[in-house]
Parts: structure tokens; C-alpha cells; sequence
């Protein structure tokens, strides 16, 4: 907790929050965050086209949980 009070107390030079916490924004009503980035849709004027890596909400057969070293588990 040292550097947390750190933080606190003193401030850091890489961090405007100093140990706070920063607030998260609220996306629900983004067109660009619902769905573009996937998918394209809705289309929107003056983007570039979505991810060529999207998988369609399908696991990659070899993601790291499948290859792991013997003895980890998740």
C-alpha cells in the first residue's frame, strides 16, 4: 500500500487520477460501439471497414487455454 499512498499523497508525473479511480464512459447509445467494429453495421459515412479478425463469436481452436503448458489451469 506504500505506493498507493504514494499516489495519494504525492501525486505521480504519469497520472492525472493519482491513484484514483477514473471513470468509465458510457457507450450505450454509440452506433460506432454497438456494433460497428465488428460488423459494419450500421454503416457509417468516412470509416474503414471492420476487423478482418472478427471470428463471429467462435474460440479460436488454438487459444491459449487449449496450448497451455501442463499444470495451469483456468
Amino acid at each position: 500500500m506504500a505506493l498507493l499512498n504514494q499516489l495519494l499523497n504525492q501525486g505521480s508525473v504519469y497520472s492525472n487520477l493519482d491513484g484514483g479511480n477514473a471513470t468509465i464512459p458510457n457507450l450505450q447509445g454509440s452506433k460506432l460501439h454497438n456494433e460497428y467494429s465488428l460488423n459494419g453495421k450500421p454503416r457509417l459515412k468516412n470509416k474503414p471497414a471492420p476487423s478482418i479478425l472478427d471470428l463471429n463469436g467462435q474460440t479460436p481452436t488454438d487459444n491459449y487455454r487449449n496450448t497451455a503448458p501442463e499444470g495451469r489451469t483456468f
